[in-house]
């Protein structure tokens, strides 16, 4: 491979990335080549993030395309060494997310996943030959269990697959890496041929998972001691690990792995991932920040935008950190014991091993209200790692004016909730206009929605178990776009009788979930909102495959969809009628049924 020059490449970065906490300078942009150079020769632990493909594919952590994207981008500011975008066979969604993160960020190596078969590995580099620097991760299992009902392969077929694998892997790119699935419960005798083929064809990565979260620090140590010393060549390989959360040890067993001559960490963004999740990224980290006493290892992970890419995470997926995750959760700095709080006031590290500012939450406090300026917002904003441009900012300001009016003070918080409520990845085909709703113990909720979309406002009236209830119906009514809901849930952002409420739904629609995320301080117009997101990406989607399947025409404009479906509820509702019959009583399955089950739903009008 040719030299690389560092410099030469400081140009494409399309964002500057903040320097790692106490951190030696390594050079910023090198490959995946020079990577291993570097791991061999100090004690530079390799960050391997698999946020998008790992922890993307545990259930309601799904992202599309864009949202892979904007979560890449922060992973480069984050300063991880490795991004492994997903899976390419997968799916076409899961090829085009891959392709996309690959052209768009520049600076980490960016990873794909392939079986050991031809068509994966070529599917996979088809996705990554437009990366600056591409690593195509390959694997097969190597227990006997996995082997014998899973792959139905003896241990020699296994073998030749994996050598088979990693020389094709090679005739596109010298930065390959290959996983022995399993490999905790896999006969060490066998899993020393397994990597030892992997490493004579050419396999400049050799990842041991622990694919089950089965081990224990001091098994899973011993064994990469095994390999290393009898593995011939393996100084030619970095050693890797990957281990899951299954028992609680996945940081344990990463870190003693490490102590043990590991020098790539594979792990996540708040530990998501399959089950009970991944390694989590920020603890690693910080183990070896906090530690460096006993743990004398660096990354170049930049700590002060840890905080801000687990709340970007949680944002995508809706899914938030338990209040007593370590590192970024909301307890983490907490103190609530009176002992606790002298100690702290008298001197921070009686309980605090490390700072809030190291992870990047802020702690400085410049109160905002409903008299505060676009400038001071801004100010803020950027002091909590998020400094927008004047379009995001003009946004974000609307947004805050509406909740100032509403309290008396605004929190760090509230504003992170309406940065990212702002920051919609879909475009709005449909916006919340109005919503009045109505409740009581004693009547059916009623919720009134005034939607506003292209051609002009729509509005809709429904009842229903709770005004959450009838207001999605009420959306469902005037977009003609049924979902079912499968998760929901909502959490105080912030603090006191008038704090914010953030709503994140999945949303199912004809088999394709989507995640939607708002904030507000009335609950129910966060719900509202919440839904209306998820909404309009399936909508979106529904317009892209209705072009596809139609040769590339638009679909009607959506004015027009909710006319004709408007029509067919008023028909349907005057049919119904006329046989004594509810109108949600419909027992058909068309896009004439509006309600299902009790639920009665009034048109009020659609123009």
């Amino acid at each position: 491979m040719a030299p690389y020059d560092p410099v030469a490449r400081c140009g494409t970065s399309r964002r500057k990335r903040a320097n790692p906490v106490d951190a030696p300078q390594f050079p910023l942009y090198m490959t995946g080549e020079n990577l291993q150079k570097e791991a061999h020769v100090s004690d530079r632990i390799i960050i391997f993030d698999t946020t998008l493909r790992d922890g993307e594919q545990s259930p309601g952590c799904s992202m599309n395309l864009e949202e892979k994207v904007r979560m890449a981008r922060q992973l480069d500011v984050l300063g991880v060494d490795v991004v492994e975008a997903g899976f390419p066979m997968a799916s076409e969604d899961d090829f085009l997310a891959v392709r996309a993160v690959a052209r768009d960020v520049r600076r980490p190596v960016i990873a794909a996943l392939a079986r050991t078969t031809r068509d994966d590995i070529e599917r996979a580099w088809s996705a990554i030959e437009g990366a600056a620097r591409p690593r195509l991760h390959t694997f097969i299992a190597t227990s006997d269990l996995h082997m014998r009902h899973k792959l139905r392969k003896t241990r020699a077929e296994v073998l030749e697959m994996a050598a088979e694998a990693v020389r094709l892997a090679r005739s596109f790119t010298p930065d390959v890496e290959f996983s022995a699935e399993d490999a905790t419960r896999s006969d060490v005798e066998f899993l020393c041929r397994v990597v030892q083929a992997a490493i004579d064809a050419g396999a400049a990565t050799i990842n041991i998972p622990d694919t089950v979260g089965y081990s224990v620090p001091s098994e899973f140590s011993r064994l990469i001691r095994t390999l290393r010393e009898r593995v011939r060549g393996i100084d030619r390989a970095i050693l890797s690990v990957h281990c899951h959360n299954d028992l609680g040890l996945a940081v344990a067993n990463s870190v003693a792995a490490v102590e043990a001559g590991a020098r790539q960490v594979e792990c996540t963004v708040n530990g998501i991932g399959e089950r009970a999740g991944n390694a989590s990224l920020e603890e690693i980290v910080m183990a070896f920040y906090v530690r460096r006493d006993i743990l004398p290892f660096t990354t170049g992970v930049a700590t002060s935008e840890i905080y801000k890419s687990s709340q970007l995470l949680s944002s995508i997926t809706g899914l938030h950190v338990q209040v007593n995750k370590a590192v970024v959760g909301k307890n983490a700095f907490a103190h609530e014991a009176g002992i606790h709080q002298d100690g702290v006031l008298k001197e921070r590290r009686t309980y605090e091993i490390m700072t809030p500012e190291s992870v990047g939450i802020k702690t400085n406090r410049l109160v905002l209200g409903k008299h505060s300026g676009r400038h001071a917002l801004g100010k803020k904003l950027s002091d909590l790692g998020y400094p927008l441009s004047r379009p995001d900012l003009d946004r974000a300001y609307a947004r805050f004016i509406e909740i100032a009016d509403q309290k008396k003070e605004i929190f760090d918080e509230d504003l992170i909730a309406i940065v990212h409520d702002g920051m919609r990845d879909a475009p709005e085909i449909f916006r919340l206009k109005m919503l009045q709703a109505s409740a009581g113990s004693h009547k059916p909720s009623t919720a009134t929605v005034i939607l506003e979309a292209e051609g002009g406002d729509r509005v809709s009236c429904a009842v229903g178990d709770g005004p959450v209830a009838a207001a999605y119906t009420a959306i469902d009514q005037i977009t003609g776009f049924r979902g079912r809901l499968l998760d929901y849930s909502i959490r105080a952002v912030s603090r006191g009788r008038d704090a914010m409420g953030e709503v994140s739904v999945h949303v199912d629609f004809s088999g394709r979930t989507f995640t939607g995320k708002a904030a507000s301080t009335d609950v129910v117009d966060a719900s509202a909102r919440a839904y209306l997101h998820a909404v309009n990406k399936g909508f979106r989607l529904a317009r892209a495959l209705d072009a596809a399947e139609t040769g590339g025409a638009a679909l009607p404009r959506v004015s027009d969809a909710a006319v004709d479906w408007g029509h067919a509820a008023t028909q349907a509702s005057a049919a119904a009628s006329a046989q004594n019959t509810q109108p949600g009583e419909d027992r058909t399955d068309g896009p004439a049924r509006i309600a299902g089950g009790q639920e009665s739903i009034r048109l009020i009008r659609i123009v």
